[in-house]
């Protein structure tokens, strides 16, 4: 049914024109300023919910800057917009033409009232404006009276440090410069730059230091720390804001980071900020010292005491970790989740699902196979020559088989080691790494250097171990059950929503392998066996277990048993109880509830019962008893919506109609649900994700150049700063602090 305007004297309908058509507000106040612009008579004894439901006004009787598009197929009007703009005088040039939409005629008393109350709407904002503006000046006087002439030299003074240490951190540029030990030491980079300003014209700086002598640090290494300090708890400060506006957030850890040769834990945190948008941002590096039950305590003191949030409101975590140290946030994880059953521990986003399960298998050959692919991924990566040579490596090997090798080479050119199939990768390309690596070794034309080679051999000896090659294919079968599992959990809402649903057959799949361990071993063993025939490398046990095994004299044992009782069916345990642990029911509950996302219930026909699974989180909800009611409205306005309206197919989407604020237990339940680390951000292919900018801050920054202060500035350094924060924060702090200058100033470093 076509839209028809109700302004007078105006035709258009939504079958006529491409316009945007308007419900009248429901809001009264609002509507009764419609009605009033609109000059209808017959409308002003309806009420706003009655002129919602019914009546529509076209795009052209608002102003232009009162129309927002947001997107090809979606106008909507700002809260504020009020009609103006109307033909109140093209009916008198034709007196006998019947009107249905009649123009109300004004009356003195109409106009006299219109009149004053645009006078007072003009009046009111006049006063307001000069309000504002005195209250500013006489802030701003009462600021300048209470400084001083020192005082005010002090925070300019302040105020030129913190914009050269800030450029330090946004541009990566360590303080103290490279100096091999014996060379004599230039100035650090942070009083070099000191010294340009100064020459540059900064009087601040000029004032502070223009007796200082020559060849003299500018400031201690206590007084660079306060610096970087306050830089830092500025920079973190603004992130933090956000997270509590937001209330619910996630934790998110990474791979271990070496500070001053201690290990340190990247921490992030997921959180959905006031424009709906997911958001991870990198907030932290915490020490990582001591055991599972003092890494528990630490990040709960950290979270609550350093960060000022509420582990009430933690509704995920994911910890990115490799070798003995993911057995460790393993138990981290369950130790949180036994003060906070609401911190579902889940898999991250940012890793396969394979990777992560292989990760978590303590077994020494699974971690021997995991350490290894990390190496190759390491040793391509420093040169493009390499990578010609593992290509070249790829073309020698399939030379009669032109479309496998082709298929390989643009498998490895981009980062094949952190995909989901990186097992079957790995297994086709292995006789082309081994000759690759071979290949390099040699170096018969001498063009790679001592440290590539040494790299070469090591990786050589690992790929023709028999042991590393029957434990790769066993991966590689044992998870190949999990692999489109884990790229679904990876992709669209919707791919995960029906991953989701798709658990309990993988669960079947895995156990069914387990009943039937001997003959799925079999068929592995053989193809190992294969592998290793067509590379030359003999079938045996491996060395060290073969001297245990003698020590206790005991019988010989064959290779096909030993890999079954310690490779085989340890790794198909392992996977059985990491899939059972990181999708516990009530993760599984939250992601069915993705059935909110309205291109899912289109899908699914809207035949949906999100209420079955909403009660993971009824304790967050605004209005949790009316939450059924909510959930039939909001199926029913998407399964009548007219055929031009397009289904959002995301989270994100869905959270950024105008009209889900009408929804409050859903726009919550979505809010709180995106957070789950287990889904992808929406940008996470862009290179400006903060795990991203972590990685390129701790490739480019050799160790012992690397700051943590420094570094949570170049990690955020997309995230907004002032100065004057900054001057008043390190005021505050240090009250009776001033850098020290002169001859007699301390030469020193800052220990990083």
């Amino acid at each position: 049914m076509p839209n028809f305007c109700a302004a007078p004297n105006c035709t258009r309908k939504s079958t006529q024109s491409d316009l945007a058509f308007f419900r009248f507000p429901r809001d009264p106040e609002r509507c009764r300023l419609w009605v009033e612009n609109c000059r209808r008579a017959d409308l002003e004894a309806k009420t706003s919910d009655q002129l919602n439901k019914h009546y529509r006004l076209c795009a052209k009787h608002f102003d232009p800057a009162m129309v927002c598009k947001t997107s090809p197929y979606r106008t909507v009007l700002k809260d504020t917009a009020i009609p103006t703009i109307f033909d109140l005088t093209s009916h008198l040039k034709n007196p006998h033409s019947r009107h249905r939409k009649r123009i109300k005629e004004l009356t003195e008393e109409d106009i006299r009232r219109i009149k004053e109350r645009r006078l007072a709407s003009s009046i009111e904002q006049l006063h307001s404006k000069k309000d504002i503006e005195a209250t500013e000046g006489q802030d701003a006087a009462e600021e300048e009276i209470k400084l001083s002439a020192e005082e005010k030299n002090f925070r300019d003074y302040l105020r030129s440090l913190f914009e050269i240490v800030v450029m330090l951190g946004k541009q990566n540029i360590p303080l103290e410069t490279n100096v091999p030990e014996g060379v004599e030491r230039d100035p650090s980079n942070f009083q070099a730059l000191l010294e340009y300003r100064i020459n540059a014209g900064d009087e601040a700086l000029r004032r502070r230091f223009e007796a200082t002598a020559v060849n003299v640090e500018y400031l201690s290494a206590s007084q660079q720390s306060q610096l970087l300090e306050v830089c830092e708890g500025t920079v973190r400060e603004e992130v933090l804001m956000e997270v509590r506006e937001s209330r619910f957030f996630s934790l998110v850890t990474g791979d271990l980071v070496e500070f001053a040769r201690e290990r340190h834990l990247p921490l992030f945190l997921r959180f959905v900020d006031q424009s709906n948008a997911l958001r991870e941002e990198f907030l932290d590096f915490l020490p990582f010292e001591g055991d599972e039950a003092s890494l528990v305590e630490k990040l709960e003191t950290q979270v609550t005491d350093g960060w000022g949030l509420r582990m009430e409101d933690c509704r995920g975590q994911a910890h990115v970790a490799t070798g003995t140290f993911a057995t460790k946030m393993k138990a981290v994880a369950v130790g949180l989740m036994g003060k906070y059953p609401m911190a579902m521990h889940t898999p991250c986003s940012t890793c396969a699902l394979n990777i992560h399960l292989a990760n978590s298998l303590p077994f020494p050959s699974v971690q021997v196979v995991m350490a290894t692919l990390r190496k190759i991924d390491v040793f391509f990566k420093q040169s493009p020559s390499l990578q010609a040579e593992l290509e070249k490596a790829i073309s020698v090997y399939h030379q009669e088989n032109y479309e496998k090798a082709a298929e390989l080479k643009e498998a490895c050119s981009s980062n094949w080691t952190e995909q989901h199939n990186v097992f079957e990768l790995t297994v086709d390309l292995l006789e082309s790494l081994l000759l690759c690596m071979d290949c390099i070794r040699d170096n018969e034309n001498v063009k790679f250097p001592d440290a590539v080679t040494g790299d070469a051999y090591s990786i050589a000896e690992t790929l023709a171990d028999f042991e590393f090659i029957v434990t790769l294919v066993i991966l590689k079968n044992a998870l190949s059950f999990t692999r489109a599992f884990g790229k679904n959990l990876q992709g669209e809402a919707l791919d995960v929503f029906f991953a989701a649903n798709s658990l309990t057959a993988v669960l079947h799949s895995l156990n069914e392998v387990f009943d039937n361990i001997e003959v799925y071993h079999e068929f592995w063993f053989e193809e190992a066996v294969n592998l290793a025939g067509t590379m030359e490398i003999p079938v045996k046990v491996p060395r060290l277990f073969l001297r245990r095994h003698r020590s206790a004299d005991a019988g010989e044992i064959p290779p096909e048993t030993y890999f079954k009782e310690y490779v085989t069916v340890p790794v198909i345990r392992g996977v059985i109880d990491e899939v059972d642990d990181i999708f516990s029911q009530s993760n599984l509950k939250a992601l069915k509830c993705l059935s909110l996302v309205p291109a899912i219930m289109g899908q699914m026909k809207f035949n949906t019962s999100e209420e079955n699974h909403a009660d993971v989180y009824c304790k967050d909800l605004p209005n949790p008893d009316t939450l059924p009611a909510e959930l039939h409205c909001w199926k029913i306005k998407w399964k009548h919506r007219s055929k031009e309206v397009r289904l959002p197919s995301t989270i994100h989407e869905t959270l950024q109609l105008s009209d889900v604020k009408f929804f409050p237990n859903v726009n919550c339940f979505l809010k709180v649900l995106t957070t789950l680390p287990v889904l992808m951000l929406e940008d996470s292919n862009s290179s400006e994700t903060s795990r991203k900018r972590l990685q390129t801050y701790l490739s480019d920054t050799p160790i012992k150049q690397r700051c943590k202060s420094l570094a949570v500035l170049h990690i955020n350094s997309h995230v907004k700063h002032d100065l004057d924060v900054m001057v008043d924060k390190y005021c505050r702090l240090y009250p009776e602090e001033e850098p020290e200058h002169g001859v007699e100033a301390e030469i020193s470093t800052v220990v990083i």
